[in-house]
């Protein structure tokens, strides 16, 4: 009886972990903004675009900063909110904006 109640305990609390794991934009597709508009996003913020592409129903931007430090912009697709801003450093590490610059 124990194993039956820790199996099903286990059973319940596994689709919570995947749903708190999980961070893609799920929009049904006329909700989206057309790509223009996400390149004039970055355009309002200085980033030069290189790629725009869709990552797990999200749109990504490819492409560089002000400053010419490659970045990785992830868009909601129907509100243009950034979600994600990844750095790519001098060493060809990945940084997610906010983690710690080492002394910077």
């Amino acid at each position: 009886m124990r194993l039956a109640l820790t199996i099903l305990a286990c059973i319940a609390i596994l689709p919570v972990g995947q749903a708190l794991a999980d961070d893609d934009c799920f929009v049904p597709m006329a909700d989206w903004k057309p790509k223009e508009a996400v390149a004039a996003l970055a355009a309002r913020n200085g980033w030069t675009v290189r790629r725009i592409k869709i990552d797990d129903g999200c749109y990504e931007i490819d492409g560089t900063d002000a400053e010419g430090q490659r970045i990785e912009v992830t868009v909601h697709p129907s509100t243009l909110d950034v979600l994600e801003i990844e750095r790519k450093d001098g060493s060809g590490r990945r940084r997610r904006d906010g983690e710690d610059r080492g002394g910077d």
